[in-house]
C-alpha cells in the first residue's frame, strides 16, 4: 500500500462517496427548496457512477490508504438497490463501510444493508421537537420516522448509531440537554455539528452559528461531563463523556475549531468528480478515464497526483474572499 501524503503531511485515510445527488428533505442548510425545486436539473442516471465503477475506484482507493468508505448522497437510501453496492464495497479487504443518511428510509432497509456488510450508520436529525424538525426538512417529515429507523438500526446491529445534528441559531437551538437526556444510556452517540457555509444557495451568515463553545457551556450547566481523547487522527468531534458512565456525545466544531490539519478525507461525486475538500470550487473528473479505457494503475497515479499536491485548508483561512467563491453544495458533494 503506497504511503501517500499530501503537501501538508496528511495521509488519504477516508472516502466519502455521494451515491445520488438527489434528497427527499429540503432543509434549508442543505437544499433549500427555493433553489432546489422542481425545475432542478439533477444529475441523469447515465451520469452517475455504476455499482461497478464505484467498486473500482474504491479498490483503487484502498491501494493508496483509504481505510473507510462512508456512503453518503443526497440521501443515499433513495439509490436503488444500494445493499448491492454496500456488498461489493465491504469485499474490500481492510476496509469500513459506513453511510449517513437522513434516517426517513431506515426502517425498511437496515436489516438488509447490515447483512450486506455495512459496519455502522450515521442518522441526521436536526430537532427531537416535531414542529422545528418538520419545518427544518421542509417535507413535513415527522420526527418519530426517524427515530424508527435509529431503532431498526440498532436491531440489525449497526451499533453505536451515531446521531448528528446541525445547530442553526433560532431554528433548533433550544433545549440542547434535554436532546441529550432523550438518547443518554441508549449507546447511540449524538453529535452536535456547527451550522457550516457549504455551497452558496443557504444564505449562511456567521451569527446563525450557535458555537462549540456555547453549546458546551449550556450542556454542561446541567449535565455532569467530562472530556474525551480522540479515538484516531482525523477524528472531527471532539467527545465528552457523562461521569456516571452512560454514554458520551461529540461536539464538531468545523467553523470556530476548524480541524484541516488533521483531515484525512476524499470526496467522490455521483458524478465521478473527485473533490479534496468539502469548500472545494472544483473537482477532478474520474468519470470520463473510467469510461475512456484508463487502466488501474493509469486511474491510481492520477488520484495519486491529486493528493499530493493538496494544500486545502479552507476553514483555517475562512475569510470575505474564500466565502464568497462558487462553490458545489452539499447535496452534491456528499457531506
Amino acid at each position: 500500500m503506497l504511503d501517500l501524503q499530501d503537501r501538508l503531511g496528511r495521509p488519504l485515510r477516508d472516502l466519502r462517496v455521494s451515491v445520488t445527488d438527489r434528497c427527499n428533505f429540503r432543509c434549508p442548510y442543505c437544499m433549500p427548496r427555493d433553489f432546489f425545486g422542481a425545475e432542478f436539473p439533477f444529475l441523469p442516471r447515465e451520469g452517475i457512477l455504476s455499482f461497478e465503477e464505484i467498486q473500482r475506484l474504491a479498490v483503487i482507493f484502498r491501494s493508496l490508504g483509504v481505510r473507510k468508505i462512508r456512503l453518503t448522497g443526497g440521501e443515499p437510501l433513495l439509490r436503488a438497490d444500494l445493499p448491492v453496492l454496500v456488498r461489493l464495497l465491504a469485499s474490500i479487504p481492510d476496509v469500513e463501510v459506513a453511510l449517513t443518511t437522513n434516517g426517513s428510509l431506515l426502517v425498511h432497509q437496515a436489516e438488509a444493508l447490515a447483512e450486506a456488510g455495512l459496519s455502522r450508520v450515521t442518522v441526521s436529525l436536526d430537532s427531537l421537537d416535531d414542529e422545528a424538525f418538520r419545518a427544518m426538512n421542509d417535507v413535513d417529515m415527522p420526527v418519530a420516522r426517524v427515530l424508527e429507523g435509529i431503532e431498526a438500526a440498532a436491531q440489525a446491529g449497526l451499533t453505536p448509531v451515531k446521531i448528528n445534528a446541525v445547530i442553526k441559531r433560532s431554528a433548533n437551538d433550544r433545549n440542547l440537554a434535554a436532546f441529550v437526556q432523550r438518547f443518554k444510556g441508549s449507546g447511540h452517540i449524538l453529535r452536535f455539528i456547527e451550522y457550516m457555509d457549504v455551497g452558496t444557495t443557504n444564505g449562511w451568515r456567521l451569527d446563525d452559528v450557535v458555537s462549540a463553545e456555547e453549546i458546551l457551556e449550556r450542556l454542561s450547566a446541567v449535565l455532569d461531563l467530562e472530556p474525551l481523547e480522540p479515538d484516531y487522527r482525523g477524528e472531527v468531534a471532539k467527545r465528552w463523556r457523562f461521569r456516571d458512565g452512560t454514554g458520551e456525545i461529540g461536539i464538531i466544531a468545523s467553523v470556530t475549531r476548524p480541524f484541516c490539519g488533521d483531515c484525512t478525507r476524499a470526496r467522490l461525486s455521483a458524478d465521478g468528480q473527485l473533490f479534496t475538500c468539502l469548500f472545494a470550487t472544483r473537482g477532478f473528473d474520474l468519470r470520463t478515464a473510467l469510461r475512456n479505457g484508463s487502466s488501474d494503475d493509469d486511474l491510481r497515479e492520477k488520484i495519486a497526483e491529486v493528493w499530493r499536491v493538496r494544500s486545502d485548508r479552507y476553514s483555517e483561512l475562512r475569510s470575505a474572499a474564500t466565502a464568497t467563491r462558487e462553490r458545489p453544495e452539499m447535496s452534491y458533494l456528499g457531506g
